[in-house]
């Protein structure tokens, strides 16, 4: 029962915080949202007893995290990291609920309709033992995660030379 209830805990601060995430102006808002996201769902890793996932999580997300607030703080004005006032544009908020509602629609539907799910069913009651989540990991065959993850780095390593270009011509031009 405990696991139920923190189980509902913290994914009650994931959906609250990717909201927040999604809908502040503020970019260190969003970041801490996004902090506060990510430390949930390795609460969630934790609660499966994950415990390897779950301090890898922690370990690389806490890191990207400062990187990001480093990023936005040289980024960003300092009177914009202050706060602006923030309004609340319902027709903005009409197209993101219609994009998010539309997006659930085609997961639901692509999880439905392939045999993802099946798997899952019929191992219910199986324990999946950490070296088949490790070799699910870093595998590169058919349903394993190595090419998602070298996509992600080669990502996020633009995204820094991106920033830093970005941040040199902001300071080239004052």
């Amino acid at each position: 029962m405990a696991n139920v209830i923190m189980f509902v805990i913290l994914a009650t601060v994931i959906v609250c915080s990717a909201i927040a995430s999604v809908v502040t102006k503020s970019i260190m808002r969003a970041v801490t949202a996004l902090l506060f996201v990510l430390f949930s769902v390795a609460g969630m890793y934790f609660l499966l007893d994950y415990t390897f996932l779950g301090t890898a999580q922690l370990s690389i997300y806490a890191g990207g995290m400062t990187m990001i607030y480093i990023f936005a703080i040289q980024l960003v004005s300092k009177r914009r990291l202050q706060g602006l006032k923030e309004s609340l544009n319902m027709r903005r908020l009409g197209w993101m609920a219609l994009v998010a509602v539309v997006g659930l629609l085609t997961v639901v539907t692509v999880q439905l309709k392939s045999a993802f799910l099946d798997q899952f069913v019929a191992k219910a009651d199986v324990e999946i033992p950490m070296e088949a989540v490790g070799t699910a990991m870093v595998g590169s065959e058919k349903y394993q995660y190595v090419l998602p993850f070298e996509f992600i780095s080669v990502f996020l390593l633009a995204c820094i030379i991106g920033g830093l270009v970005v941040s040199r011509n902001h300071k080239e031009d004052e």
